[in-house]
């Protein structure tokens, strides 16, 4: 499986960005979840949505960013409202599978400016 990042860039703080995540293959998925990196900072988790629909989100997303899918067009979207300087990371969508195989994309750069 191989999961292509796209629609970061530069914004300023209050601004939107809208992330897609396309998976090559959608067989056997449990979950997708976009995931993100700040310089000298841990990976952490953003949202998640599982094969049967369930969301998650961290509670320092909640009400700004939402995550949806598009089964038709195997994508996995991440609208980013009110972006905050702090939101700026390279961000990650990860897929794992009913196996519990996961697969990561390559990452996109976004950057919220003050």
């Amino acid at each position: 499986v191989q999961l292509q990042a796209s629609g970061g860039g530069l914004v300023q703080a209050g601004g939107s960005l809208r992330l897609s995540c396309k998976a090559s293959s959608t067989f056997s998925i449990k979950t997708i979840g976009w995931y993100r990196q700040a310089p000298g900072k841990q990976r952490e988790l953003v949202a998640t949505i599982s094969s049967s629909g369930s969301i998650n989100y961290q509670d320092f997303v909640k009400g700004r960013f939402t995550i949806s899918r598009d089964n038709a067009k195997n994508t996995v979207d991440l609208q980013m409202n009110r972006l905050e300087p702090e939101d700026t990371a390279v961000y990650l969508c990860k897929l794992v599978t009913t196996r519990r195989l996961a697969y990561w994309g390559q990452g996109t750069q976004v950057t919220v400016s003050s």
